[in-house]
């Protein structure tokens, strides 16, 4: 029987020992004698710092909506990609109440107090949403950046993100691990794993057989438990069931090599601006790659303002208007600082070819904000969109009806990407507003 021959197939076979690259005669995954070569995929990517922005001179002016208004002061290094970015105005959360949390709820949206008896509560993130569905066809379902911890005692606290591991939130409002900074990220991704495939077989085996008698002796245990002690069992149960979804995909891609990069291993000491600006490589090539199509990235502010030999505590620039001065001017220079990262991925996102000859920046939607305006003020969330890959208004200074919620933003660009879903957080419905 002739067997269809697709880039996964060629990467399995015996002399397969580095990763083709994305070949249009393979289509991404699909044979030259299609009737013509497959579409990128969709690919999401979502951005969140802490501590807000400078309000006065971040925003465009709001009474002056649409393509013709003047790009602000802190966006000024965005000037070349005017055209490909909307500033969307008046979204937030209305359930926020914390103001040094710039990421927790930011892609949920969640109500903190939900849960009776609780003091947190969580739900699933819009990333995750995606990766349920995006992250069938890649070795990695999505990719959690973080800041690099190697000499912050803190980051959090530097950075104004609140509770969590990353941006990303799974299905029970838990926490998802990131990759701590450029090192890990660049391992996690390109290198490869020289254990014996037999060997990693064996290795899996073994962690499925652990599983199995711990379910084993949670049922049994579940039998004598009460009410409440059940509940939480279950808890437990949905984490074990998690660990058999990773190990089913380590599975799926046990002798496949992970893609060669011609980046190369970073320094373990790399922090603020040089650190975001690598991230930021390492995410495109993350997708050039197609070893996923769904990134987060939580970044750091306090070693930013750092590496820009701002000497301003992060907590206290943020309040500026209290004692405008030196915070002040602290807080402009992190709007300009951030803009041009931000440009700068979006110069690597337009500069980096898909096998159709279209860009990647074309089949991206990428979202960039935070949970925080300024201050402890919670309305307004700063938020860029910019991407082709879901339909967006773009060149726009878009201002939406006054609080409306953040999570019509998530449920548009999931729709509208592909994604199976009809509710997020508390969406009310589709943004029309930001649609093209």
């Amino acid at each position: 029987m002739s067997m269809p021959i697709t880039r996964r197939r060629v990467l399995e076979s015996a002399t397969a020992i580095v990763a083709l690259p994305a070949l249009e005669s393979l289509g991404f995954r699909k044979f030259a004698s299609a009737a013509a070569t497959a579409a990128p995929p969709k690919r999401l990517i979502f951005l969140g710092f802490g501590w807000g922005v400078t309000e006065e001179s971040w925003y465009p002016d709001i009474k002056t909506p649409g393509a013709d208004y003047t790009l602000s002061p802190g966006l000024a290094p965005l000037a070349r990609h005017k055209s490909d970015f909307s500033v969307v105005q008046n979204m937030w959360h209305k359930y926020s109440v914390e103001g040094h949390e710039g990421s927790t709820m930011w892609l949920t949206g969640a109500n903190r107090f939900a849960q009776p008896g609780q003091t947190f509560h969580n739900s699933i993130s819009a990333d995750q949403v995606a990766a349920a569905q995006f992250g069938l066809q890649t070795r990695f379902a999505s990719l959690e950046l973080d800041a690099n911890p190697s000499t912050t005692k803190d980051v959090v606290a530097l950075s104004g993100h609140g509770p969590g591991l990353s941006l990303a939130w799974d299905a029970r409002g838990k926490p998802v691990a990131g990759l701590k900074g450029p090192v890990e990220a660049f391992h996690r991704l390109f290198s490869q794993d020289k254990t014996p495939i037999e060997q990693q077989k064996a290795m899996l085996a073994e962690q499925r057989s652990v599983l199995d008698t711990v379910l084993e002796s949670g049922r049994d245990l579940k039998r004598r438990l009460g009410q409440r002690d059940t509940a939480k069992l279950e808890e437990y149960f949905d984490g074990i069931r998690d660990i058999e979804s990773r190990l089913s995909k380590d599975e799926q891609w046990i002798g496949v090599a992970k893609p060669s990069t011609k980046l190369r291993e970073p320094e373990a000491s790399l922090e603020g601006r040089e650190e975001i600006k690598l991230m930021y490589d390492l995410l495109v090539a993350a997708l050039q790659t197609d070893s996923t199509r769904v990134v987060t990235y939580r970044q750091p502010v306090g070693t930013l303002l750092t590496s820009l030999g701002i000497k301003v505590f992060p907590h206290d620039m943020s309040h500026y208007h209290t004692t405008r001065a030196e915070k002040l001017d602290c807080s402009q220079k992190r709007d300009l600082a951030q803009s041009e990262l931000l440009a700068g991925l979006l110069d690597r996102l337009k500069a980096t070819k898909e096998a159709d000859g279209s860009l990647l920046f074309d089949n991206v939607t990428l979202a960039y904000g935070s949970n925080i305006r300024t201050g402890h003020e919670l309305s307004n969330c700063p938020m860029i969109l910019a991407g082709g890959g879901s339909g967006l208004k773009l060149g726009h200074n878009i201002v939406m009806p006054k609080n409306t919620p953040l999570c019509n933003a998530w449920l548009t660009i999931l729709k509208r990407s592909g994604v199976d879903v009809e509710k997020h957080g508390d969406s009310t419905g589709i943004a029309e507003e930001l649609l093209a």
